[in-house]
């Protein structure tokens, strides 16, 4: 799994025009999912993403997690972030799981996320066309990826 996530003052998804979900002060998080990503992946990165201390606490240091400030979430799926651009200028995506083995998981991501947040995390549709609109606070952008623990 593949995360791209971004400290913000806030962020929406708007799918056919109609605003599908929509955060204050919190996480934007962009997920690819790939064959063979599984349950350890989904709670390591989950733990990983809740406890990242990537907000200022009163000394303006990055001490706090979006536990501590009680912040919101956003997940938006995103295939591409395992575009490959090796040959040519056309980007091919054959390391991104194919929707009957992503869908799943994704789904177990937002669940698993939500249990250890404590809270609703908002979300985009799985496979649509969507308009994000990201304020990126700092800007903050961290990427993890699973598969790359160490």
């Amino acid at each position: 799994m593949r995360a791209v996530i971004q400290r913000v003052s806030q962020s929406s998804v708007v799918i056919g025009g109609v605003c599908h979900g929509e955060i204050g002060t919190g996480l934007n998080i962009l997920i690819g999912i790939e064959e063979g990503d599984g349950e350890e992946d989904i709670d390591w990165l989950c733990r990983k993403i809740v406890n990242l201390r990537i907000f200022d606490d009163n000394d303006g240091v990055m001490n706090k997690s979006v536990l501590d400030i009680d912040g919101d979430i956003l997940v938006i799926s995103q295939f591409t972030l395992f575009a490959s651009t090796r040959k040519g200028n056309r980007p091919s995506y054959i390391r991104a799981a194919k929707p009957d083995i992503s869908i799943p998981v994704y789904e177990k991501f937002l669940t698993t996320l939500e249990n250890i947040l404590g809270k609703q995390v908002k979300k985009g549709i799985f496979g649509a066309d969507m308009k994000v609109t990201i304020v990126n606070d700092g800007p903050v952008t961290i990427l993890i990826d699973t598969k790359n623990k160490e």
